[in-house]
């Protein structure tokens, strides 16, 4: 078994392991690590607990020291300073008439390195810019382009559901999405019924998505002609979570069709109906 502690650098992000080396955190405290990036200020997230090997890749960081509070003002100072050098770059982005739009400013905690994230429809030739940027900050500088799925992370927004969105406030990734899940869970097709804010499906159609596989197993669809105790008859409706469906069973050419509602299990598919061959559209991540 190994000791861990769970480090997460911002907002709904990743949580990372590190070593404590011998240190007692807390859940919600501050402390000081060492990155590829270089040092930075974290919050621990999972306090000390022993896992197996095989659930981490070894070998681990050892932490540098809990924060103190002069890392905390430290913190607030640098904030400052993403503040004041988001306005920076933007003068020099308008100077150099780049079409971007930057989006947010993170600098390192140790100020040696500071990175510019933005977003544009192509590639964009910075290297003037970087060039003005490093002439200003004497520090490491970094562009880096993203896209509007972490565009509407970064900034945060309000969804059609009225509550923050997900991605803004615990999902530490983007899960592949896809139209399919939305016709598995008989939801509009209309775009602006199932996409979010960033223009992209919605990742909360992927919470239910095995519950809907699961349940939509030996469903039949609408139009699809089914043998039911009264008869065959077609498919009207279909309601996945009660795993009912409304038919119209025809004795005769006379009399008009009964509708009548079943369950999955009192019938039997005998054939599905023609429909447009399906497409999965994945979500750019």
């Amino acid at each position: 078994m190994i000791e861990i502690i769970g480090v997460r650098f911002k907002t709904a992000g990743k949580i990372y392991y590190f070593d404590p080396d011998g240190k007692i955190l807390e859940s919600g405290q501050g402390v000081i690590v060492e990155t590829m990036r270089g040092v930075e200020y974290g919050i621990c997230e999972v306090a000390n607990k022993m896992v197996e090997p095989q659930q981490i890749f070894a070998p681990l960081r050892k932490i540098v020291r809990p924060a103190t509070e002069q890392d905390r003002i430290t913190l607030e100072n640098n904030k400052q300073r993403e503040k004041e050098a988001f306005g920076i770059c933007l003068d020099k982005i308008e100077k150099h008439g780049l079409i971007m739009k930057l989006i947010d400013v993170e600098l390192t905690f140790d100020a040696t390195k500071i990175i510019f994230y933005f977003t544009a429809d192509g590639r964009v030739d910075f290297r003037e810019l970087v060039k003005d940027l490093a002439g200003i900050f004497r520090m490491r500088i970094e562009l880096r382009q993203i896209g509007v799925r972490d565009e509407a992370k970064f900034l945060n927004g309000i969804g059609i559901c009225g509550r923050t969105l997900c991605c803004a406030t615990f999902l530490p990734e983007f899960a592949p999405v896809s139209i399919k899940m939305a016709k598995d869970q008989s939801l509009s097709l209309n775009p602006s019924k199932i996409s979010g804010i960033c223009g992209r499906l919605m990742c909360c159609l992927k919470y239910e998505e095995e519950t809907y596989e699961e349940l939509n197993k030996g469903m039949p669809g609408v139009g699809d002609t089914i043998q039911t105790p009264d008869g065959q008859g077609e498919v009207l409706s279909v309601s996945i979570l009660r795993r009912m469906c409304r038919a119209a069973i025809r004795k005769n050419k006379v009399e008009p069709p009964a509708i009548n509602t079943y369950t999955a299990e009192e019938v039997k598919i005998i054939k599905r109906a023609e429909r447009p061959e399906e497409v999965d559209y994945k979500a750019r991540v």
